[in-house]
């Protein structure tokens, strides 16, 4: 008979508060405003989490709760909790509370799918404390995120690898008839609700007037427009409060959610804090951003908070900018799939060991830096298997619809 051991420990509180950009270069503290457009960073940067609220982990892990409930408790209670891509370190944490749950109960793994894919939210009978129980091996999530986290991963049709055009027709033929009913549709295209969502609204929603390639001057101005009506216009944030399904529809369709997110992220937003100049990726830019993840002490880039890292003095770059610049960088190292964080950390150290010299004005020369022009800005050209995306005030974020 088994009987079940104490149960771990649960994981260490995220704290992430990275180096400040003007200690990495060994100058004195700056106090500067953000340049450009939008609340000055200092306003808008996320505090760092105070996580050691006990009612408030109870809660998280116990009440049902929407983004809408959540972001309410954020504001008037304080509310710390995680939200984005779970951690390598937390879907291990995860599976290994799933199985010490069914191995406990005596379950079989058809037992544990028919709780795990019941509709009761919590109420299957005698199993009603499975997804506190599970949610509790975590740090921070909220029990709605756990949830949907599981019912995905372990979906019968997860997995499927891309979609075929036959797969899009049907898609596209079931929305038709039964409007956005996403599990309805999942039943008869033969993969995951969220998927068949993410699908529709990125790649196939307005296909017949969506534009692939280089943005035109007009659709550049036209987006600008756009975002600032919907943050700087109403005292919003730039890179956070933005809404892109709207940006979406109110450019008629002719660029996806993720076309306008990156085009903005990567290229607008940075030329807008810039007073109008288009920025460039230079040397020091990744030698600040080497030795700021290296001073978060992460187990791996999955549970990095990208929208920690800039500081008031190194905020021309938005969090997504920073995630791709860093998977750029650890890509270039040969054999990098094989290599912890550690190792990787190491290496990347070795190579930005020394700080570039600052810029000189006046220089004939340039040299000539990669822009974000240069990063692909199309729907295929979001980065998500190995980092985390980033969060609004009152999150810390996993790792990166």
């Amino acid at each position: 008979m088994f009987v079940p051991g104490p149960q771990p420990p649960p994981p260490p509180p995220v704290q992430q508060q990275p180096v400040r950009s003007d200690a990495i270069l060994g100058r004195p503290p700056k106090h500067k405003k953000s340049r450009g457009v939008g609340p000055p960073l200092e306003d808008s940067a996320p505090a760092p989490p105070q996580p050691g609220n006990p009612e408030h982990a109870h809660m998280l892990a116990n009440v049902w709760m929407n983004a809408s409930k959540l972001g309410e408790l954020v504001r008037t209670e304080g509310l710390v909790y995680k939200k984005g891509k779970f951690s390598a370190t937390e879907v291990a944490q995860l599976n290994a509370a799933i199985e010490r749950y069914r191995v406990t109960k005596g379950l079989s793994e058809a037992d544990l799918d028919q709780i795990i894919f019941s509709n009761k939210l919590g109420k299957e009978k005698g199993h009603e404390t499975f997804w506190s129980e599970i949610t509790s091996a975590l740090h921070l999530r909220p029990i709605i995120a756990v949830y949907h986290h599981v019912r995905r991963a372990r979906h019968p049709f997860a997995g499927k690898g891309a979609w075929t055009k036959t797969e899009d027709d049907l898609l596209i033929q079931s929305v038709a008839d039964l409007g956005q009913q996403w599990e309805k549709i999942s039943d008869i295209v033969h993969r995951p609700a969220a998927d068949c969502r993410d699908r529709y609204r990125n790649h196939l929603q307005d296909r017949e007037v969506r534009r692939a390639g280089a943005w035109t001057k007009e659709e550049e101005e036209e987006l600008t427009r756009i975002v600032t009506e919907m943050t700087v216009e109403q005292g919003k944030d730039i890179d956070n409060d933005i809404f892109w399904g709207v940006v979406s529809k109110r450019m008629g369709g002719k660029r996806g959610r993720q076309q306008c997110r990156i085009k903005w992220t990567d290229s607008l937003a940075p030329q807008l804090k810039n007073t109008g100049e288009r920025p460039r990726w230079s040397a020091m830019d990744a030698y600040i951003l080497v030795h700021k993840v290296d001073s978060l002490n992460v187990r791996d880039d999955t549970e990095i908070d990208w929208k920690l890292l800039p500081d008031e003095n190194w905020n021309v770059w938005s969090a997504h900018s920073l995630q791709r610049r860093w998977l750029t960088m650890k890509r270039s190292i040969k054999g990098f799939e094989e290599m912890s964080h550690a190792e990787i950390m190491e290496i990347l150290k070795t190579k930005k060991a020394q700080s570039p010299p600052p810029s000189t004005a006046g220089r004939k020369k340039k040299t000539k830096f990669t822009s974000a022009e240069a990063v692909n800005d199309g729907d295929d050209g979001e980065v998500q298997p190995e980092a985390g995306s980033s969060s609004g005030p009152g999150t810390v974020t996993g790792a990166a619809s």
